[in-house]
């Protein structure tokens, strides 16, 4: 199992003037940290409107910002939103081509619909038609990225003449796909595509990974045409992740963040639910915001505090044995990469930087190890 840094850079209130800035300033120099010390990735979300949650709206700045101070570690759209008018495909082909061009090949290229009611209601999107949007615009950034010239001619997107689309992504045919889901039936979609996943799972017990995996795997059976060149089977996953020198230090710690986040994204989640049901809007795709709508109504998000995460392994907390125990349960349920979300909210910038410093030091060599004994 590979690990990768991965972030929402929150920005907790009070909001002083410098707050966003230094937020910023913190993500690259824990992004350098991470190149240091044997991180495999670093991923971060496209968000929009998501006060405190997240302040990354255009994280593309960002990855040219961390490639350039960066030599190893590979650079994750995690994700980019594909339905219009988020982003054009033909922009997303664009952007995601730049950087594989300066980060000398480092990108992973996830993508997904989006799933609050902030971001769809803010752009004016119908829900109904974003998983369609999501298969057309895949589409068109791999003909983008692979053919001389393109001509998108779509339900959402059309092009007048075939075009050079410029320039072209160093990795060829071009960066590995990923695709972002929640739901069991959207990890079989995933699959379906032949693309690599990107398992939402926080607040659960790594097991819970198992079923949606093997729905993931289920669909890659059934995919007979990939959607790019070539099929990716990486199955990710991302999870909350403190490690500290002691156990007692890491809970006290990650305590109130690996308690915020849970909530509060599920209640993110549940606002979809809520927005369609004011509308009389059939769920459809957004069929799984029915249940974290329900847990919020029925006070279930306040029993996910502190110790039910810990004790469930719903996040990765302790020392570095505990991490590595906790983390050989993702990878016994079939994760291959996971998403570190070392800051979900308020952990300290020192406590990140010697939680990632101990994460390479300690846990990320156990499972090197762990590859090499096999190898052999």
């Amino acid at each position: 199992m590979k690990f990768a840094l991965f972030y929402e850079i929150p920005v907790p209130k009070p909001w002083t003037p410098d707050k966003e800035h230094q937020a910023y300033k913190n993500t690259l120099e824990q992004a350098i940290l991470g190149d240091q010390v044997g991180f495999h990735a670093f991923w971060t979300v496209e968000h929009h409107f998501l006060e405190e949650y997240s302040h990354c709206s255009n994280p593309e700045v960002l990855y040219g910002a961390v490639a350039a101070r960066t030599k190893n570690i590979r650079i994750g759209y995690g994700v980019r939103l594909l339905p219009q008018p988020y982003n054009h495909p033909i922009r997303s082909a664009e952007s995601a081509a730049v950087l594989d061009l300066i980060s000398d090949g480092r990108v992973d290229f996830g993508t997904g619909r989006s799933s609050t009611r902030a971001e769809l209601e803010g752009f004016d999107l119908d829900p109904s038609k974003t998983r369609a949007m999501w298969r057309e615009a895949l589409q068109h950034i791999v003909g983008a990225w692979t053919e001389d010239e393109y001509q998108a001619d779509g339900e959402f997107w059309h092009m007048g003449a075939p075009r050079r689309v410029l320039p072209k992504p160093l990795q060829k045919p071009h960066p590995p796909i990923f695709g972002a889901t929640s739901s069991l039936d959207g990890h079989r979609e995933v699959g379906k595509q032949g693309i690599g996943l990107c398992s939402f799972t926080v607040g659960l017990p790594p097991e819970e990974l198992v079923k949606n995996i093997s729905a993931y795997r289920e669909g890659q059976r059934e995919c007979t045409e990939p959607v790019g060149k070539f099929k990716n089977e990486t199955a990710a996953t991302f999870t909350m992740v403190h490690c500290a020198p002691t156990k007692q230090e890491a809970y006290e710690v990650a305590k109130n963040s690996f308690e915020w986040y849970p909530k509060t994204g599920g209640g993110l989640i549940a606002s979809v639910a809520e927005w369609m049901e004011e509308t009389k809007q059939e769920l459809g795709t957004y069929q799984y915001a029915a249940a974290p709508l329900q847990h919020r109504r029925d006070g279930a998000f306040e029993h996910l505090n502190f110790d039910y995460i810990h004790s469930a392994g719903a996040g990765v907390v302790g020392d570095p044995d505990e991490c590595i125990e906790t983390c050989k349960r993702y990878e016994a349920a079939g994760c291959d990469l996971l998403l570190c979300l070392v800051n979900p909210y308020d952990i300290p910038h020192d406590k990140v930087m010697q939680s990632i410093e101990l994460f390479g030091k300690h846990v990320i060599p156990e499972f090197e190890k762990e590859k090499a004994t096999t190898a052999t």
